[in-house]
């Protein structure tokens, strides 16, 4: 990536992350804040372009075409490409899913377009929302992506509620648009029509003073592209956490756009027609009683439910002393940690639509054929595949031996079919047929990371374009992992065997069998398993069985410094001293001579500020203390922010050494590493 692009790279996330940070003091503020909503550059920088160039020229063929496409469409929704690369122009409109009017959705979408290069001006990547429409361009194929949101703005307006709001009566608003925001998103996800939306209203309740509160009005939609189950997942991303992050404290109005679902909320109705669900007001838990009436009535309904208790009671004992002898039983026989997810009902129908048949996945691997056989890993053979309809997939079959078992093969698939993301692995289908335990992935044409980053052969391959990119993506699939999915994950095996690399070097972490979720103090989880990688393991956890989200960071900055110095962190260098990559890294860091670990493979590269950079805080992420750790989200500021200033740093942790292993459990992946074994059964000191 030349210096100016990888500037222009910089300028746009830090202008996206500047934004963001607007839309949240405007929204401590309370101001209204008119269309359009929009956000330059919102993932990664893309460049910009000059005026009365190729790329202007494609943009204005797709604004010819895209507003009529539109309106057209019986959803209202169309994609549209213009140019060849390096200038062709992606594009996509959605309208609201109330707007019938088709003029009306076409002059929405022709706005945006003229809106476009005037709030981001030569800007490659735009993403506009007005009222009744969004609207994005990019010149690289985001259509792709599985992003959930990236914009939100606040409308919060005077009200009887907001003028002085007494605690109660503010917890109940939030209650009450929590209950709106998850019904409105379920009818959307489960609508089958053309355009995936609904709309809502829930009644409002009387009162005097602090006691009313207002009817209610939401629209939620997802471009129609998208099936049930993914709709389902980005709203709830929505709704259970941004909704209660960003529009608590009795905010009357609000919502989180996406690119591909959006949700609003108001006191007033803003979208047209009719609700397509009406609720009643949410009535919170009564008072107790203090009337005479009210006692007696109180009295008799507690001499009913002693006779109630008195009948079940007994019931649950026993039932209780059933359960905890077929638990006692089950631990004699199985007295190991259990580190996999339980699965609910609602997992396991999520499996089950994932299942494949055994027939199509040997018809698409030719029968598991040794030609087909692209990576061996300690759990068994990956295959490259081709399916029914052409997608090319990567085939995990685990061998009877397997160390990952059928309880482990449940963890994964709970976890990664629940996780949609641009940076994680997605799963595609599952066969549990005949005693095989077959997953099958997203085929990743460049295989995983070590096997180019590590081999001499190769490494060329990634410039420094590439690798900043990598890091980035990493990141940010982390920070989906830690803060942003409804799940909260804690990967507990990164590492450079697991991260895939598609056709144009994009990463995707992969493989969740060990994962965790964590909720709550995480100062206080501790497994006595230890799951993992040597050379990546975080020490409080190799240790002592701790775990947190700072185990995933301290394994990310070790990933960082590999991929800036293009060494494995495994105790051996060509001078002979026998430091692990951290402290061989701090011992430079501290000389002032950090320059010198930058991979030669990289060549004389005019980004040494940005590799300095990395090298400051891949650093940050090993420290020794949890708490001196940054959380994944403030890496991703400081990565995307040439202000913000880095903490300063004390001396690494140190990391065992001397493993040896010779395989992975990980899909595509070929590589024989020192520190490449998941430890699965490790007690520790």
């Amino acid at each position: 990536m030349p210096a100016a692009a990888a500037a222009h790279h910089l300028a746009g996330v830090a202008a996206a992350f500047l934004l963001a940070v607007l839309l949240h003091v405007h929204l401590a503020a309370g101001e209204d804040e008119p269309p359009p909503w929009y956000l330059c550059d919102p993932y990664s920088a893309s460049g910009r372009y000059s005026e009365n160039s190729t790329f202007q020229a494609n943009v204005n063929r797709l604004s010819a075409t895209l507003p009529r496409n539109t309106s057209s469409s019986p959803a209202m929704y169309a994609t549209g490409a213009a140019g060849d690369v390096p200038d062709k122009v992606y594009g996509y409109a959605l309208c609201r899913g109330d707007v019938a009017d088709a003029p009306a959705c076409e002059r929405c979408v022709a706005a945006a377009l003229r809106d476009a290069p005037r709030v981001c001006p030569l800007a490659k990547d735009a993403l506009v929302f007005h009222d009744l429409c969004q609207l994005r361009y990019s010149n690289r194929n985001f259509l792709l992506d599985d992003d959930y949101y990236v914009a939100t703005y606040s409308l919060q307006r005077s009200s009887r509620l907001v003028s002085a709001p007494a605690p109660a009566a503010v917890a109940a608003f939030d209650a009450a648009v929590a209950m709106l925001a998850n019904a409105t998103a379920e009818y959307a996800a489960a609508a089958n029509t053309s355009r995936r939306y609904g709309t809502a209203e829930e009644e409002g309740v009387d009162g005097d003073g602090d006691s009313g509160r207002p009817r209610m009005y939401a629209l939620a939609q997802c471009t129609p592209d998208k099936a049930a189950d993914v709709c389902r997942a980005c709203l709830t991303t929505l709704t259970t956490v941004q909704l209660p992050k960003l529009y608590s404290g009795g905010r009357t109005g609000g919502g989180v756009f996406g690119v591909w679902c959006n949700l609003r909320y108001e006191v007033f109705p803003f979208f047209s027609g009719r609700p397509l669900l009406h609720l009643p007001a949410f009535v919170e838990a009564p008072p107790p009683a203090t009337s005479t009436a009210a006692t007696r009535r109180g009295e008799k309904k507690r001499n009913k439910t002693g006779i109630v208790l008195a009948i079940v009671m007994p019931t649950i004992a026993a039932m209780l002393l059933i359960v905890v002898a077929y638990f006692c039983c089950w631990r004699r026989r199985r007295p190991e940690e259990q580190t996999f997810l339980p699965c609910s009902s609602d997992d396991i129908q999520s499996i089950d639509s994932l299942l494949l048949d055994l027939s199509t996945l040997r018809a698409a691997t030719d029968d598991f054929a040794e030609t087909k056989m692209i990576g061996r890993g300690g759990f068994g053979m990956v295959y490259k595949g081709v399916m029914p309809e052409g997608q090319e997939v990567a085939v995990k079959r685990l061998c009877q031996s397997s160390g990952q078992g059928i309880e482990e093969l449940k963890s994964e698939l709970v976890l990664v079919a629940k996780l949609y993301h641009k940076n994680l692995v997605r799963l595609i289908g599952v066969c549990l047929e005949q005693q095989e335990k077959i997953l099958v992935y997203e085929y990743m044409s460049n295989k995983s990371l070590d096997t180019i980053l590590f081999d001499i052969d190769k490494n060329t391959e990634l410039d420094w374009g590439k690798r900043f990119k990598i890091i980035n993506g990493i990141a940010q699939g982390l920070q989906y992992l830690h803060e942003d999915s409804r799940l909260k994950i804690v990967h507990r095996d990164l590492k450079a065997s697991n991260i895939l690399l598609d056709f144009d070097y994009n990463p995707k972490i992969s493989d969740f069998g060990l994962a965790k979720i964590f909720d709550g103090d995480q100062s206080k989880d501790i497994t006595h398993r230890i799951a993992g990688t040597y050379g990546y393991m975080a020490p409080e956890y190799a240790m002592r069985g701790h775990y947190s989200v700072k185990l995933d960071v301290f394994s990310f900055g070790v990933l960082v410094l590999e991929i800036v110095t293009g060494r494995r962190n495994s105790g051996s260098y060509d001078s002979g001293q026998d430091l692990d990559l951290l402290n061989h890294v701090w011992g430079h860091w501290t000389r002032g001579n950090a320059v010198e670990l930058i991979d030669p493979s990289l060549g004389n590269h005019p980004t040494i500020e940005q590799m300095l950079k990395c090298i400051h805080i891949g650093l940050l992420c090993v420290q020794k203390r949890p708490a001196s750790r940054p959380t994944i989200s403030s890496v991703n500021i400081m990565l995307s922010s040439n202000t913000v200033r880095l903490p300063s740093l004390s001396r690494p942790a140190f990391c065992v050494q001397d493993v040896s292993a010779s395989d992975s459990s990980n899909p595509h992946s070929t590589a024989v590493s020192s520190n490449d074994m998941s430890i699965t059964d490790l007690v520790p000191r």
